[in-house]
């Protein structure tokens, strides 16, 4: 018997001696039952939708701050921004560039507005289809968090959900005014 085979049983009776059967089909029922929760994310589902194409959230009813230049990383809408803002590419603050598609995942942000003192939660989505824009790169992490909360995390390719994963520009849309979390009792 060759040193290869030798090693390869002494792995395979080791594995034999420490897992039972039970471990067996313990996990091989984990990998059948997650593979079926698999089309249930919303990555998946952004697929299926066939001619739809993901919606960018409305803007909040009666707002019109324009508290600055969305051309500008400085802008307001920008603070949690990581890419390059779609104002410089042929859209705005709000529509992607024509020949591209709004991204059905987003990261969202809480920024505060200059012109009226107070906090808007804003949806960042990813326009995606044509190859980066590269005009108006913008990298600001004012209240990122770690990848564990990667729904607040722009680090992440969110275009994973849209037919193209080719990143474009991010749109940066005023969802409603922020409220202060009350404590709980």
């Amino acid at each position: 018997m060759t040193r290869l085979d030798a090693w390869w049983e002494e792995r395979a009776r080791r594995l034999a001696r420490n897992a039972g059967r039970r471990t067996f089909l313990a996990r091989m029922g984990t990998l059948l039952v997650g593979g079926t929760a698999l089309p249930l994310l919303p990555v998946a589902r952004a697929y299926g939708e066939g001619k739809k194409s993901a919606r960018v959230p409305a803007p909040a009813e009666g707002f019109d701050g324009p508290a600055g230049d969305p051309k500008r990383c400085e802008y307001w809408r920008h603070c949690a921004i990581d890419g390059f803002a779609c104002a410089c590419c042929g859209g705005s603050a709000t529509t992607c560039p024509p020949g591209t598609e709004v991204s059905p995942v987003t990261w969202v942000g809480t920024c505060r507005n200059p012109a009226d003192g107070k906090d808007y939660l804003i949806s960042y989505n990813d326009c995606c289809g044509k190859a980066f824009c590269g005009r108006c790169p913008c990298n600001r992490n004012e209240g990122e968090r770690p990848d564990y909360h990667w729904y607040r995390n722009n680090d992440i390719n969110w275009c994973a959900g849209a037919r193209s994963q080719v990143y474009n520009c991010s749109l940066a849309v005023v969802i409603g005014q922020a409220t202060e979390a009350q404590p709980e009792k």
